[in-house]
Order: C-alpha cells, then sequence, then structure tokens
C-alpha cells in the first residue's frame, strides 16, 4: 500500500509518495525534466518495494502537486532542485537513500553524490549524460527525427491548458517522440490522464526548460564514490547509447545495464523484471563485480540480451 503526503522544505511544498516499509533500505526515486512522479508507475515501485525496499517518489517543483511557480517564471534553480533532494531525505528521517533518477533526474543525482556522499548509498543512472566534468568530449548529439520534432514544436502553439484531452494528447505525442520500440499508447494516455488529473499546474511543468542552473557542484565523475549502475536504452534519440556507456566508463567501478530497443524513458513494463532484478541486487549492500552477471561493464556488449 502507498501513501501520498505533502513535506514542507526549503520553502516550499513536496508531494511525496511511499511504497514498502520504512524499516527497509530507502531507495528515493528522481523524475525527469518537466516529469511528474506518475511515470514512476505504481507496479514499478511495487515490485521494488516488495523486494524489501522503502520507495519514495515525488514530484519535483512545477510539477504534480507540489508548488508551482508562473509559467516562464520559475523562482528557483537547479541548484535548489538538487537540495530540494536532501531536504526531503531529513524531513522523511532518511539519513542515506539510493538514489535512482532517470534524464534530468539522474543529472541532480550525480551532483548530489559529489555534494553530499555521506547521503547517498548508491546511485542508479537512467537514460542520462554527464552532468559533471570527466566524461569525454565528441559524443554523438540527439537523433535528427528527434531534432526536427523538438525545433517544430518550437513553433506550435502550447495546448489549451484548461482543455483537459487535449492537454493529455499533448502530453502522449510528447513521449511518443522519446519512445521507441512499440509505442504502448494505452499505457502512455493512462499515465498521461492520471498526471493531468492530479497536477495543480500543468502548464507549469514547462518551467524546467527555462531553469538557471545555479553554481555548479565541486568535483568530477572520478569524485562519485557511491556504487553506480548505469541503465539506458539502446535505442535513446536524445542521449544515444554511448553517453552511458562513456558514463559507466567515467565513474569509478560502475556498472552498465542497456535495454534493448529502449527509448529515452523510463524502462517498460517488458523491462521491468530485469530492471527490478538488477537494482535489488544494486542496491543490496553487495557490490563485488561478481554479483551482476547480467550486466555488462562499458567495454562490453550492449545487446541486451542479458
Amino acid at each position: 500500500m502507498s501513501v501520498e503526503r505533502i513535506v514542507s522544505v526549503n520553502g516550499v511544498e513536496l508531494c511525496t509518495n511511499a511504497f514498502g516499509e520504512s524499516r527497509d533500505p530507502a531507495l528515493l526515486l528522481v523524475a525527469g525534466m518537466s516529469s511528474p512522479m506518475d511515470w514512476w508507475e505504481d507496479g514499478f515501485c511495487e515490485r521494488l518495494a516488495a523486494g524489501r525496499r522503502h520507495v519514495v517518489r515525488y514530484d519535483l517543483r512545477d510539477t504534480g502537486r507540489s508548488t508551482t511557480y508562473p509559467p516562464g517564471e520559475p523562482g528557483y534553480t537547479g541548484a535548489d532542485l538538487r537540495q530540494d533532494v536532501i531536504a526531503l531525505l531529513d524531513a522523511l528521517g532518511i539519513q542515506e537513500a539510493h538514489l535512482v533518477g532517470v534524464s534530468m533526474g539522474a543529472a541532480m543525482a550525480q551532483c548530489v553524490a559529489v555534494e553530499h556522499p555521506d547521503r547517498v548509498s548508491s546511485l542508479t543512472l537512467i537514460d542520462t549524460t554527464a552532468a559533471l566534468p570527466g566524461s569525454p568530449e565528441g559524443l554523438p548529439g540527439m537523433d535528427p527525427e528527434l531534432s526536427d520534432y523538438l525545433a517544430a514544436a518550437h513553433a506550435r502553439a502550447e495546448p489549451d491548458w484548461s482543455d483537459r484531452e487535449a492537454v493529455v494528447e499533448w502530453l502522449v505525442q510528447e513521449q511518443r517522440a522519446f519512445m521507441r520500440g512499440g509505442f504502448d499508447e494505452p499505457r502512455v494516455r493512462r499515465v498521461a490522464t492520471q498526471i493531468v488529473d492530479r497536477s495543480v499546474d500543468m502548464a507549469a511543468i514547462l518551467n524546467h526548460a527555462h531553469l538557471d542552473p545555479g553554481p555548479d557542484p565541486e568535483g568530477n565523475l572520478a569524485d562519485v564514490v557511491a556504487p553506480t549502475l548505469v541503465v539506458h536504452g539502446t535505442a535513446d534519440p536524445l542521449f544515444p547509447l554511448p553517453h552511458g556507456e562513456a558514463l559507466a566508463r567515467a565513474i569509478p567501478n560502475a556498472a552498465l545495464l542497456p535495454l534493448e530497443g529502449v527509448g529515452h524513458e523510463l524502462p517498460p513494463p517488458a523491462h521491468w523484471d530485469r530492471v527490478v532484478a538488477a537494482l535489488l541486487q544494486h542496491t543490496s549492500g553487495d557490490h563485488e563485480p561478481a554479483e551482476l552477471p547480467c550486466l555488462t561493464d562499458a567495454a562490453g556488449s550492449s545487446d541486451g540480451a542479458g
């Protein structure tokens, strides 16, 4: 059974949702840009909780039921979002957590890991790229099809935020642009509808695109001491697979789990068995390399066949 609550931190309110027993090791799920916690689907969280993990997901500022700001005027920086992670752990009475982030959330998690190493038990970085110095230059850019879509999106008018169906459709099409390998429209539409129905101000989700990053954290990827698992879709159109491979090489002793045919998205249900098993293994406290037979290292095969 999950429990939702509003927590006051850093002068704002964040909506949180927890699964499992609080006495179990804590996993904090950090969503991506403009993404409420709903994209961490109930079934995924429940499987982790069934593995004796205390799973906490939350709405970032300007998403879901957390504090929102006027559209185009975010009153905070990217650094504030990082500080929210630590403040949230404090408010929930969690001394250390396994951070699991996707895309922008995984970039935040990298920075938190070097800024507050004593608070991070492990890192799992999904579909992201380096947020700290130490990764090689010359990594491939985004897929041209996605680049064209995003360029056209800038020229299109925003949806009528008061029109529920129009906003749901907009969310569905946004997700379609980033996903690959068999778009599950009914599933995406269900989550998108849930997001629209529970959000305070859908227009505010675009504020993340206007964020000042704030001060850079000190340190680089080689300074990450938390055991790290990099999960990356082999068909990611925003950050192609070499970004994940480079990240796994740059972080000491990191492991790489490629997901065949997956785009820039949270692992879809067809991959939950493998990803949940890897996450439970990774957060077990035993990080001997031999314990991760289903994974490759950064130089190994990326066929995702397990």
